[in-house]
């Protein structure tokens, strides 16, 4: 009886399972977490009643909303204490697939109060009318309208303003590569825009810049010091790709960990460059 049970709990929580790891990994910014969330909302959902929840996709996304609210509670904290610049650990894929949460807005997002997040995920995002975001996170529809609203406007510059050319972000992250790693500046110079920023997280796990570097000379200083270090060292290309809804790639360094790097473009420049290092949000990628 107990293994039909999880029989039946399984084959009607698996096919909702990825879209729940995308609410949660939205959410929390974290791959791993995400993942444990949504384990967390499967043991409930076992423990549940499940003959009188009409409509299990709304159930359990209500139940993975609220568990990641509470888990934001102790992430802000640890977000404080953070060593460095903090970026959300990187979700990769061969083929861009339409992202319209990127790096950008995931890093936006950050910014805001979990429940205003929730507000504007569960509705600018996946689509949900008020009425269901208001039951999901225990708020009237009147204030759950405000909360998304006010994400709007806090969100509204990090928003894609326009989807790179699959082919061209590819071309763009693989010259990109070949241009930092062999030291060619006036290549590398050619695809940067005037305010370019970079932001490196190495999580105090591995050597990265404590703050994010801006503008366009400082950041060609930064890629000639680190040319020398390539040419010595190396850094080999292990694919390009899309990262976060960004063209980018996976290398792996001298020291043999691998480390994801995202570029923001805009007008035909890169306006951004996003380094993940730390070796604790790279695991699930091997």
């Amino acid at each position: 009886m107990a293994g039909d049970g999880l029989a039946d709990a399984a084959g009607s929580f698996d096919p909702l399972r990825p879209a729940l790891v995308r609410v949660a990994y939205r959410m929390l910014g974290s791959v791993a977490d995400a993942e444990d969330i949504v384990q967390e909302a499967f043991i409930r959902w076992m423990g549940a009643d499940r003959e009188r929840v009409r409509e299990p996709e709304a159930f359990l996304r209500r139940t993975v909303t609220r568990l990641c609210l509470d888990q934001l509670k102790s992430a802000r904290h640890r977000r404080e204490t953070y060593i460095g610049p903090w970026l959300p650990e990187p979700v990769f894929e061969e083929e861009e697939e339409g992202e319209d949460v990127t790096l950008p807005l995931m890093l936006a997002l950050e910014r805001l109060s979990p429940l205003e997040r929730a507000a504007f995920l569960l509705h600018d995002v996946f689509g949900l009318d008020f009425g269901e975001v208001a039951g999901t996170i225990r708020r009237t529809p009147a204030a759950s309208r405000q909360l998304a609203a006010r994400a709007r406007r806090r969100v509204r510059d990090a928003r894609p303003r326009y989807k790179v050319d699959r082919r061209r972000g590819l071309e763009l992250a693989e010259a990109f590569f070949a241009a930092s790693r062999s030291g060619d500046m006036k290549a590398l110079g050619s695809m940067l825009a005037a305010d370019i920023s970079l932001h490196a997280d190495g999580g105090g796990k591995r050597p990265a810049a404590a703050e994010p570097v801006a503008g366009f000379h400082a950041v060609m200083k930064l890629h000639e010091n680190l040319a020398n270090l390539f040419r010595e060292s190396g850094s080999k290309l292990v694919r390009a790709g899309f990262v976060n809804g960004l063209p980018g790639f996976i290398t792996r360094e001298a020291d043999g960990e691998i480390q994801v790097t995202a570029l923001e473009v805009e007008g035909g420049k890169i306006a951004a460059i996003y380094v993940v290092r730390n070796p604790e949000k790279l695991g699930h990628l091997y």
